[in-house]
């Protein structure tokens, strides 16, 4: 088959040759230069490099009209690029994920309403239009959650006291979002919803013909939100059980996921699961690695199987009782723009400890990333750790988290 991958997700991220024979198929990499660079030398396939400057579907289809070609499959493993690979198949007139079903699970209005119809908890929420069109009337008093209607790692996600705080500072033009507190604001691209009280939980897992084949739970240590505005995330698996599984399913038929890998945020509200959102992608930060290392499965290798309509084989796993239970941490450095990485603090016997199967510093002297990440080796700390409960290993995360500290260059500091 002829295969086009949009490409822009970091080659070791996904690892294509894992789920993609690169000798049977002929395969084309579209994506930016640097993105590019991370593909493999001696990897058989088709580099094609695009600007950047427009999206990716605009450049995809500047240069299918320059070089027609036909292509069998499009592919694209990236929360940003789903919709341009959407719409490639429709301007192709091939199969796969429509536009439709790929905004069900980008657009967090529309797969709020729809986990909604099925009767399942989800925050009270409105789009920003309709809601001030209706001089901000909500059902709800309290704290309220500023955030695009399409988007990922917290970004332009503001908390406010009340919906009264936020239509002030939208009257203002002070809600600290760029769109809008421009000139010309971007209202149509954001909505609003209650803020619920309560831990967050991820489920990760792949489905095939509409049936769960592999899954696991886990819950976060601090938030999304909070690694935004510059502290440490951490995430340790836990036990699912019977009911938490049903509600998955439930989410997943409400979205029509039915096919690939998913990440499902929900918040735990005293026992009872409420949807947050969730996409039909893989989870960031090390979701793909410890998932594996509990599972057996390679979930972006599962996801391409799938794409290519080939049999998805699961070995079964021994229960989680007679394994380790794996947790990641990430600490950012973003919000020290400007500053180099000089250096951890108060980690000496975290780095040591037996628990650790992964441990990635960046470089001394190396510049923090300008922009949000959760990969290893662009911030200054990741890593992964395996203890023989759930909650030791929260403690041990949690410990970390109290302990470390940055260290940061001082003639490059903010």
């Amino acid at each position: 088959m002829n295969i086009l991958v949009l490409h822009r997700v970091p080659y070791a991220r996904i690892d294509y040759a894992r789920g993609i024979d690169h000798d049977l198929h002929d395969v084309t990499y579209f994506g930016k230069r640097e993105i590019l660079d991370t593909l493999p030398p001696r990897l058989r396939c088709t580099r094609v490099e695009r600007p950047g400057e427009a999206s990716a579907f605009d450049e995809a289809s500047a240069w299918l009209d320059a070089n027609p070609r036909h292509f069998d499959i499009v592919i694209s493993l990236s929360e940003y690029e789903l919709l341009d690979a959407a719409k490639l198949r429709t301007r192709l007139g091939i199969g796969g994920k429509s536009v439709e079903q790929v905004l069900l699970v980008r657009d967090k209005v529309k797969m709020k309403q729809a986990v909604h119809e099925a009767h399942l908890r989800v925050p009270r929420f409105a789009a920003l239009r309709a809601w001030l069109e209706g001089q901000g009337q909500t059902p709800w008093r309290g704290r309220t959650v500023l955030k695009p209607h399409s988007g990922a790692s917290s970004a332009d996600v503001v908390v406010f006291e009340s919906p009264a705080a936020l239509f002030d500072a939208l009257s203002a033009r002070r809600t600290g979002v760029a769109a809008l507190d421009a000139e010309r604001s971007d209202i149509d691209a954001f909505q609003l919803e209650e803020y619920v009280e309560g831990p967050i939980l991820h489920f990760d897992g792949i489905v095939a013909g509409g049936e769960i084949r592999a899954i696991c739970a886990s819950r976060y240590v601090g938030t999304c939100l909070d690694y935004a505005a510059g502290r440490p995330l951490g995430s340790f698996h836990f036990a699912l059980s019977d009911a938490a599984r049903r509600w998955v399913d439930a989410v997943l038929k409400a979205v029509r996921i039915d096919s690939g890998a998913f990440h499902l945020e929900a918040i735990d509200d005293g026992g009872e699961l409420v949807f947050l959102e969730v996409g039909n992608r893989v989870g960031g930060a090390d979701v793909v690695v410890t998932f594996e290392l509990a599972t057996g499965v390679h979930m972006p290798s599962a996801e391409l199987r799938l794409l290519l309509g080939e049999t998805l084989r699961i070995e079964p796993r021994a229960p989680f009782a007679q394994q380790l239970w794996h947790g990641w941490f990430v600490f950012p450095g973003h919000q020290l723009r400007g500053g180099r990485f000089d250096g951890l603090a108060g980690v000496e016997a975290f780095r040591t400890s037996p628990a650790v199967l992964a441990w990635n510093e960046l470089e001394g002297g190396r510049a923090f990333a300008s922009h949000v990440t959760y990969s290893a080796h662009e911030t200054p700390l990741a890593g992964i750790i395996g203890t023989p409960s759930p909650d030791e290993t929260r403690q041990w995360i949690e410990r970390l988290f109290a302990s470390a500290s940055l260290r940061v260059h001082a003639s490059a500091a903010p």
